[in-house]
C-alpha cells in the first residue's frame, strides 16, 4: 500500500469551455453561475469534485467491486416492489458502518473527506484536498439558445415542446486547490491517491462528454510540491495569472486569442524556492505563455527561473 502523504501540495487548474454550460444553477433555470458585478463565470468546488468522482467510477474501477468504491454516489435499494435512493445512513451500511472499512474502500473520502453517518455517532473527516470556487479569468457573457423538442407536450397536441438552453460562448476557468498533509494523516490519503486525483482533474474534465459539458478541455495543471515539514503555501495562484490579448475579453473564442502572463506566479515560486521540493506542470500544447517556461519530464525546471 502506498504511504500516506507527507508533503503539502498547492494546485492551479485551468480549463476552457466553448459553447456549453460549465455549472448550471438549479435555482436559476440552470443558467451558468455568474457574477454580474464583473461578468465572470463561477464554478463550484462540488462540480469539480463530481467530475473527478465520475472519472474514478467510470474509468478507474472505483465502482463497488474488488474493494474499491466511491462513497458519495447515488445508489438504490429495494423495499418490496419499490426502488428507492439510499440516504447517507443506508449508504454506510454497505461498509458494515465501519470508519476503517470506508477509508480503506472509498478513495473520495480519503481525498475529499466527508460525513460518515455511523450508528452511534457521525464522524466528520476534513478532506486533505480542498478547492476554492472556480472563476473565469476574463469577462464573458451568457447566451440563450432556443429550439424545439422531439415530442409534444402531451397527448393530442399539434406542436412539439420548446426548450431554452443557457451557455457561455467561451471562457477560461481557473481553480485554486490545496492538498493538506496534516488532514491526510486522519483520512489516510496516500501518494497513490494523489496521483489518481491529478489524473482525475485532467482526464475527468476531458471525459465530461455530456450535452451540456461537451466543449470542456483541460489547459493547465500546476502542482507545487512543498518540502516535508514546510506548512506553507503561496496562495491565490489563479488570481496571479493574467491574460494578454488584442481582443476584448468577451470576443475571446479560443487559446489562439490570448497568451498567459505567468510572471507573478513565477516570481512567487522564485521567492519561495527554499520551501519547494518540485513543481509539476501539464499544459495543452496550444497554450501560449508570455514568459517562456522550461519543462522537462513533466516538471518545471526551477534552475532556469
Amino acid at each position: 500500500m502506498s504511504e500516506i502523504l507527507k508533503n503539502r501540495t498547492e494546485l492551479l487548474f485551468l480549463y476552457e469551455i466553448e459553447n456549453a454550460n460549465p455549472n448550471g444553477d438549479p435555482l436559476n433555470e440552470n443558467r451558468p453561475r455568474f457574477d454580474t458585478e464583473d461578468d465572470t463565470v463561477i464554478v463550484s468546488d462540488v462540480r469539480l469534485k463530481r467530475t473527478i468522482r465520475d472519472y474514478w467510477y467510470e474509468y478507474k474501477g472505483y465502482n463497488g467491486k474488488d474493494g474499491k468504491d466511491i462513497f458519495v454516489r447515488e445508489t438504490e435499494y429495494q423495499d418490496g416492489d419499490k426502488t428507492y435512493i439510499s440516504d447517507g445512513k443506508r449508504r454506510a451500511t454497505a461498509f458494515q458502518e465501519n470508519k476503517d472499512t470506508v477509508l480503506k474502500t472509498c478513495i473520495d473520502i480519503r481525498v475529499f473527506g466527508g460525513v460518515l453517518p455511523l450508528p452511534k455517532d457521525s464522524i466528520t473527516l476534513t478532506g486533505p484536498t480542498q478547492f476554492q470556487m472556480g472563476r473565469s479569468l476574463h469577462k464573458t457573457e451568457i447566451i440563450t439558445e432556443q429550439g424545439t423538442g422531439a415530442f409534444a407536450s402531451g397527448d393530442k397536441k399539434g406542436q412539439a415542446t420548446f426548450r431554452t438552453e443557457y451557455k457561455v460562448p467561451y471562457c477560461l476557468i481557473g481553480f485554486n486547490g490545496i492538498i493538506n498533509e496534516k488532514a491526510a494523516n486522519y483520512s489516510t490519503m496516500s501518494e497513490a491517491d494523489k496521483e489518481l486525483l491529478l489524473d482525475g482533474i485532467w482526464q475527468g474534465t476531458k471525459n465530461l462528454i455530456s450535452r451540456s459539458k461537451f466543449g470542456q478541455n483541460p489547459v493547465l495543471l500546476l502542482a507545487i510540491n512543498y518540502k516535508e515539514d514546510k506548512p506553507y503555501y503561496i496562495g491565490s495562484l489563479r488570481q496571479r495569472v493574467k491574460l494578454q490579448s488584442d481582443k476584448n475579453d468577451k470576443a475571446i473564442r479560443g487559446l489562439e486569442d490570448f497568451s498567459l502572463d505567468f510572471s507573478d506566479v513565477i516570481a512567487e515560486i522564485k521567492a519561495n524556492l527554499e520551501n519547494i521540493e518540485s513543481v509539476e506542470i501539464k499544459a495543452d500544447a496550444r497554450l501560449k505563455f508570455v514568459q517562456p517556461l522550461t519543462i522537462a519530464d513533466g516538471k518545471l525546471d526551477l534552475t532556469t527561473l
